[in-house]
């Protein structure tokens, strides 16, 4: 039988190791991925994943399941990725908007994000290439909150109540953040449609 995050949580709680590592290979890389797009740096996201299993963990003794697992693990690692940005703002990072940011848990291969199909030729290729690249480029280009708010709803798959709770709002302040947010990016990306 599967057990619940809830479940392995209280188990880590109760002192058993093997529960918390579960929880690790359970959510290491949609964490790491998350991050990756929050701070567009791999290894600042890999220290940051680590850093977030390291609150989780350190946090064990005093976890009361109010909320779900994941509500209270993105919370934390959004509220670091924030102050991550904040504290590396001024600083120039060299990032290679190409990179993988998918990690396959069972072989560890990176493999890019989005493919339009098992086989494409040259063409379609390099077209798929420059829509990713704009698509990533207007992601970044959205205040960080915002741009939380939208990695959390498209990427992560979390509904309003949950990203709500993750960034710290009501979930009507939450709609009208995803609602600036997805207009900003229908406004960037209307050259996509236009040459579809």
């Amino acid at each position: 039988m599967v057990r619940t995050d809830v479940q392995l949580m209280l188990d880590v709680k109760a002192g058993d190791e093997a529960s918390f590592e579960l929880l690790l290979q359970r959510y290491r890389t949609p964490l790491v991925n998350f991050l990756f797009r929050m701070v567009r740096n791999r290894e600042q996201a890999e220290d940051l994943a680590q850093e977030v299993f390291l609150r989780v963990y350190r946090a064990r003794e005093d976890y009361v399941p109010s909320a779900k697992f994941t509500t209270w693990l993105f919370r934390i690692a959004t509220n670091l990725a924030l102050n991550s940005m904040r504290d590396t703002r001024y600083q120039k990072l060299e990032v290679s908007i190409d990179a993988p940011v998918t990690v396959d848990a069972e072989d560890g291969d990176e493999r890019p994000l989005d493919v339009a199909e098992k086989h494409p030729n040259i063409e379609q290729h390099l077209v798929e290439d420059v829509r990713v690249k704009m698509i990533r480029h207007a992601i970044n280009k959205l205040p960080e909150k915002q741009r939380a708010a939208v990695l959390l709803h498209k990427y992560q798959e979390l509904d309003y109540t949950e990203i709500a709770k993750i960034l710290s709002c009501s979930e009507s302040a939450l709609k009208s953040l995803l609602f600036r947010a997805y207009e900003a990016l229908r406004v960037e990306l209307a050259p996509l449609v236009a040459h579809r």
